[in-house]
Protein backbone atom coordinates (compact mmCIF):
# COMPACT_ATOMS: atom_id res chain seq x y z
CA UNK A 1 0.00 0.00 0.00
CA UNK A 2 3.06 2.28 0.03
CA UNK A 3 4.26 3.50 -3.36
CA UNK A 4 7.60 5.17 -4.05
CA UNK A 5 8.53 7.04 -7.23
CA UNK A 6 11.76 8.92 -7.85
CA UNK A 7 12.27 11.48 -10.60
CA UNK A 8 14.47 14.56 -11.00
CA UNK A 9 16.01 14.23 -7.52
CA UNK A 10 12.57 14.20 -5.82
CA UNK A 11 11.06 11.15 -4.13
CA UNK A 12 7.28 10.84 -3.95
CA UNK A 13 5.93 8.52 -1.26
CA UNK A 14 2.23 7.70 -1.54
CA UNK A 15 -0.03 6.08 1.05
CA UNK A 16 -2.13 4.05 -1.36
CA UNK A 17 -5.00 2.37 0.47
CA UNK A 18 -7.85 4.79 -0.28
CA UNK A 19 -10.60 2.30 0.59
CA UNK A 20 -9.57 2.48 4.25
CA UNK A 21 -8.57 6.16 4.17
CA UNK A 22 -4.90 5.11 4.16
CA UNK A 23 -5.07 3.82 7.72
CA UNK A 24 -1.82 2.09 8.65
CA UNK A 25 -1.26 -1.38 10.05
CA UNK A 26 2.05 -2.95 11.07
CA UNK A 27 2.95 -4.03 7.54
CA UNK A 28 2.22 -0.58 6.10
CA UNK A 29 4.44 1.07 8.72
CA UNK A 30 7.31 -1.26 7.76
CA UNK A 31 6.75 -0.50 4.07
CA UNK A 32 6.72 3.23 4.78
CA UNK A 33 10.02 3.01 6.65
CA UNK A 34 11.50 1.01 3.76
CA UNK A 35 10.35 3.65 1.28
CA UNK A 36 12.24 6.33 3.20
CA UNK A 37 15.30 4.07 3.33
CA UNK A 38 15.15 3.53 -0.44
CA UNK A 39 14.64 7.25 -1.08
CA UNK A 40 17.67 8.14 1.03
CA UNK A 41 19.80 5.47 -0.64
CA UNK A 42 18.94 6.95 -4.04
CA UNK A 43 20.35 10.33 -2.99
CA UNK A 44 17.21 12.40 -3.60
CA UNK A 45 17.35 16.09 -2.70
CA UNK A 46 13.69 16.45 -1.62
CA UNK A 47 10.75 14.21 -0.72
CA UNK A 48 6.96 14.54 -0.99
CA UNK A 49 4.56 12.48 1.15
CA UNK A 50 0.87 12.31 0.26
CA UNK A 51 -2.16 10.07 0.51
CA UNK A 52 -4.31 8.66 -2.29
CA UNK A 53 -8.08 9.15 -2.29
CA UNK A 54 -10.27 11.14 0.11
CA UNK A 55 -7.84 11.35 3.04
CA UNK A 56 -4.21 11.70 3.90
CA UNK A 57 -4.26 9.13 6.70
CA UNK A 58 -7.02 8.26 9.18
CA UNK A 59 -4.50 6.83 11.66
CA UNK A 60 -3.96 3.27 12.76
CA UNK A 61 -5.88 0.52 11.01
CA UNK A 62 -7.80 -1.02 13.93
CA UNK A 63 -10.19 -3.08 11.82
CA UNK A 64 -8.64 -6.35 12.98
CA UNK A 65 -7.47 -5.28 16.44
CA UNK A 66 -8.81 -6.95 19.57
CA UNK A 67 -8.31 -4.45 22.44
CA UNK A 68 -8.06 -7.32 24.95
CA UNK A 69 -4.71 -8.48 23.58
CA UNK A 70 -3.53 -5.42 21.67
CA UNK A 71 0.22 -4.81 22.06
CA UNK A 72 -0.01 -1.02 22.16
CA UNK A 73 3.56 -0.52 23.34
CA UNK A 74 4.87 -2.79 20.62
CA UNK A 75 2.91 -0.90 17.99
CA UNK A 76 3.68 2.63 19.18
CA UNK A 77 7.17 2.30 20.68
CA UNK A 78 8.30 -0.52 18.43
CA UNK A 79 6.99 0.72 15.09
CA UNK A 80 5.45 4.19 15.07
CA UNK A 81 8.00 6.15 17.10
CA UNK A 82 11.07 4.79 15.24
CA UNK A 83 9.35 5.58 11.93
CA UNK A 84 8.55 9.15 12.95
CA UNK A 85 12.12 9.66 14.17
CA UNK A 86 13.44 8.25 10.92
CA UNK A 87 11.20 10.54 8.88
CA UNK A 88 12.16 13.63 10.87
CA UNK A 89 15.86 12.92 10.27
CA UNK A 90 15.58 12.35 6.52
CA UNK A 91 18.67 14.05 5.05
CA UNK A 92 16.82 16.35 2.65
CA UNK A 93 13.86 18.75 2.75
CA UNK A 94 10.56 16.90 3.15
CA UNK A 95 7.07 18.10 2.24
CA UNK A 96 3.64 16.62 2.92
CA UNK A 97 0.16 17.14 1.49
CA UNK A 98 -2.56 17.09 4.17
CA UNK A 99 -6.12 16.56 2.95
CA UNK A 100 -9.21 14.94 4.36
CA UNK A 101 -8.64 13.01 7.59
CA UNK A 102 -5.22 13.59 9.20
CA UNK A 103 -5.63 11.77 12.50
CA UNK A 104 -3.63 9.76 15.04
CA UNK A 105 -0.60 8.23 13.38
CA UNK A 106 -1.51 10.23 10.28
CA UNK A 107 -1.08 13.43 12.26
CA UNK A 108 2.25 12.05 13.51
CA UNK A 109 3.45 11.63 9.92
CA UNK A 110 2.75 15.31 9.33
CA UNK A 111 4.48 16.35 12.56
CA UNK A 112 7.57 14.43 11.40
CA UNK A 113 7.65 16.27 8.05
CA UNK A 114 9.48 19.55 7.50
CA UNK A 115 6.81 21.46 5.56
CA UNK A 116 3.09 20.65 5.38
CA UNK A 117 0.70 22.22 2.89
CA UNK A 118 -2.93 21.72 3.92
CA UNK A 119 -6.07 21.42 1.84
CA UNK A 120 -9.06 23.44 2.95
CA UNK A 121 -10.96 20.15 3.43
CA UNK A 122 -8.45 18.72 5.90
CA UNK A 123 -9.70 17.46 9.26
CA UNK A 124 -7.08 17.69 12.01
CA UNK A 125 -7.41 16.99 15.70
CA UNK A 126 -7.93 14.25 18.26
CA UNK A 127 -10.85 11.89 17.60
CA UNK A 128 -9.91 9.59 20.48
CA UNK A 129 -12.60 10.82 22.88
CA UNK A 130 -14.95 8.39 21.14
CA UNK A 131 -12.51 5.47 21.56
CA UNK A 132 -11.52 5.86 25.19
CA UNK A 133 -7.95 6.37 24.04
CA UNK A 134 -5.48 9.24 24.16
CA UNK A 135 -3.74 11.22 21.47
CA UNK A 136 -0.45 9.65 20.34
CA UNK A 137 2.36 10.07 17.78
CA UNK A 138 3.58 13.35 19.26
CA UNK A 139 0.21 15.03 19.19
CA UNK A 140 0.25 16.28 22.78
CA UNK A 141 3.57 18.10 22.46
CA UNK A 142 2.69 19.41 19.01
CA UNK A 143 -0.65 20.90 19.99
CA UNK A 144 0.61 22.18 23.34
CA UNK A 145 3.54 23.99 21.72
CA UNK A 146 1.31 25.76 19.20
CA UNK A 147 -2.08 26.06 20.86
CA UNK A 148 -1.39 26.11 24.60
CA UNK A 149 -2.89 23.85 27.23
CA UNK A 150 -6.46 25.15 27.17
CA UNK A 151 -7.05 24.83 23.42
CA UNK A 152 -5.24 21.47 23.34
CA UNK A 153 -7.43 19.98 26.06
CA UNK A 154 -10.52 21.48 24.44
CA UNK A 155 -9.71 19.56 21.24
CA UNK A 156 -9.02 16.38 23.20
CA UNK A 157 -12.10 16.55 25.43
CA UNK A 158 -14.54 17.46 22.65
CA UNK A 159 -13.03 15.47 19.79
CA UNK A 160 -13.61 18.48 17.55
CA UNK A 161 -11.63 18.48 14.31
CA UNK A 162 -10.02 21.60 12.88
CA UNK A 163 -10.36 22.53 9.23
CA UNK A 164 -7.27 23.08 7.13
CA UNK A 165 -7.83 26.83 7.24
CA UNK A 166 -8.23 26.85 11.02
CA UNK A 167 -5.15 24.66 11.52
CA UNK A 168 -2.93 26.96 9.48
CA UNK A 169 -4.32 30.09 11.12
CA UNK A 170 -3.49 28.51 14.49
CA UNK A 171 0.11 27.99 13.39
CA UNK A 172 0.02 24.19 13.08
CA UNK A 173 1.20 23.96 9.48
CA UNK A 174 2.75 25.99 6.68
CA UNK A 175 -0.07 27.13 4.41
CA UNK A 176 -3.61 26.28 3.32
CA UNK A 177 -4.66 25.87 -0.30
CA UNK A 178 -7.78 24.88 -2.24
CA UNK A 179 -8.10 21.11 -2.54
CA UNK A 180 -7.34 21.06 -6.26
CA UNK A 181 -4.19 23.15 -5.82
CA UNK A 182 -2.50 21.60 -2.81
CA UNK A 183 -0.79 18.66 -4.54
CA UNK A 184 0.76 20.62 -7.44
CA UNK A 185 1.81 23.42 -5.07
CA UNK A 186 3.55 20.92 -2.79
CA UNK A 187 5.26 19.19 -5.69
CA UNK A 188 6.43 22.55 -7.05
CA UNK A 189 7.85 23.52 -3.65
CA UNK A 190 9.71 20.22 -3.33
CA UNK A 191 11.08 20.53 -6.86
CA UNK A 192 12.31 24.05 -6.16
CA UNK A 193 13.96 22.90 -2.93
CA UNK A 194 15.68 20.04 -4.76
CA UNK A 195 17.35 22.57 -7.03
CA UNK A 196 18.44 24.75 -4.13
CA UNK A 197 21.32 24.72 -1.68
CA UNK A 198 20.22 21.49 -0.03
CA UNK A 199 23.37 21.23 2.10
CA UNK A 200 22.41 24.56 3.69
CA UNK A 201 18.78 23.44 3.99
CA UNK A 202 19.89 20.32 5.83
CA UNK A 203 22.00 22.42 8.20
CA UNK A 204 18.93 24.55 9.01
CA UNK A 205 16.81 21.42 9.48
CA UNK A 206 19.33 20.06 11.99
CA UNK A 207 19.53 23.44 13.75
CA UNK A 208 15.76 23.64 14.14
CA UNK A 209 15.68 20.12 15.56
CA UNK A 210 18.39 20.89 18.12
CA UNK A 211 16.84 24.17 19.19
CA UNK A 212 13.45 22.47 19.63
CA UNK A 213 14.57 19.23 21.26
CA UNK A 214 17.25 20.71 23.50
CA UNK A 215 15.28 23.88 24.33
CA UNK A 216 18.34 25.99 23.54
CA UNK A 217 18.56 29.63 24.58
CA UNK A 218 18.93 32.43 22.03
CA UNK A 219 22.69 32.70 22.46
CA UNK A 220 23.27 28.95 22.48
CA UNK A 221 21.31 28.88 19.24
CA UNK A 222 23.47 31.64 17.80
CA UNK A 223 26.60 29.68 18.69
CA UNK A 224 25.50 26.58 16.81
CA UNK A 225 24.35 28.74 13.88
CA UNK A 226 27.85 30.21 13.72
CA UNK A 227 29.40 26.75 13.69
CA UNK A 228 27.02 25.59 10.96
CA UNK A 229 27.82 28.62 8.85
CA UNK A 230 31.54 27.99 9.20
CA UNK A 231 31.08 24.38 8.11
CA UNK A 232 29.10 25.47 5.04
CA UNK A 233 32.02 27.64 3.93
CA UNK A 234 33.76 24.43 2.85
CA UNK A 235 30.92 23.35 0.52
CA UNK A 236 30.86 23.82 -3.23
CA UNK A 237 27.32 25.23 -3.00
CA UNK A 238 28.53 28.02 -0.72
CA UNK A 239 31.27 28.97 -3.16
CA UNK A 240 28.84 28.74 -6.08
CA UNK A 241 26.31 30.95 -4.32
CA UNK A 242 28.90 33.64 -3.67
CA UNK A 243 30.21 33.46 -7.23
CA UNK A 244 26.71 33.69 -8.71
CA UNK A 245 25.87 36.70 -6.54
CA UNK A 246 29.07 38.51 -7.53
CA UNK A 247 28.57 37.64 -11.21
CA UNK A 248 24.85 38.56 -11.12
CA UNK A 249 23.60 35.19 -12.38
CA UNK A 250 21.43 32.38 -11.08
CA UNK A 251 23.35 29.86 -8.93
CA UNK A 252 23.58 26.23 -9.97
CA UNK A 253 23.55 24.31 -6.71
CA UNK A 254 24.56 20.64 -6.51
CA UNK A 255 23.74 19.83 -2.91
CA UNK A 256 27.41 19.60 -1.98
Amino acid sequence: MIDLAIADDVATVVLNAPAKLNALDEQALLELAAAYDDAEASGVRALVLRGEGRAFCAGRDISGVDPRDDDVIGFLSGLVTPLLQRMSRFPAPTFAVAHGACLGVGLGLLIATDVVYVAESAKIGSPFAALGATLDSGGHAFFLDRLGAHKTLDLIYTGRLMSGTEAVEAGLFSRVLPDDEVVPATVDAASAASRGATAAFLASKQLISRIRDERLSLWDSVAIENAAQAALCDTSDYREGFAAFQEKRRPEFRGR
